[in-house]
């Protein structure tokens, strides 16, 4: 069997980039057996904070777990099947916005893509407290991972 070219690591300004090209990936919490939990995740990375910020509502199973083991970990595709970065750090979950328009809210708000902002920021604001909608912020002390130089 023949050796092909090895994975190379990427650097932490390659890394940066490509969680900033993404929208999804997988976010890892742990259970309370040790197993991971894995969940598919829309996020917003902040480079110069070094968080990932993710919306999700009070009562997911992920939310339990990061407030008993704040531990996680995202892992991001980059544009091909031989890419990856892997975000790790803890997490701190914020409580659920209460009233429109307060600080969760406004946090919540800001992660949207300004081509996506909502027309209506009111209703929408209204809409994140009756989902009892958090912000789960990933603050990341290591970034990781490889590409691969092939063809195809």
């Amino acid at each position: 069997m023949t050796q092909g070219p090895a994975p190379r690591p990427l650097s932490d300004d390659a890394l940066s980039s490509l969680l900033g090209k993404q929208q999804f990936g997988i976010l890892a919490t742990v259970k309370r057996s040790g197993h991971p939990h894995l969940t598919t995740m829309l996020f917003n990375w902040d480079p110069h904070a070094r968080v990932v910020r993710f919306s999700t509502t009070a009562d997911r199973v992920k939310v339990g777990h990061l407030r008993r083991n704040p531990r996680a970990a995202l892992h991001v595709q980059g544009a091909d099947v031989w890419s990856f970065a892997v975000a790790e750090g803890e997490a701190e979950v914020s409580e659920s916005t209460t009233v429109p328009g307060d600080a969760v809210g406004r946090e919540l708000l800001a992660m949207i893509p300004q081509a996506a902002k909502p027309e209506d920021e009111g209703a929408f604001l209204e809409q994140l407290v009756a989902e009892r909608r958090l912000v789960i912020r990933l603050k990341v002390d290591r970034l990781y991972g490889t590409a691969l130089d092939i063809d195809g």
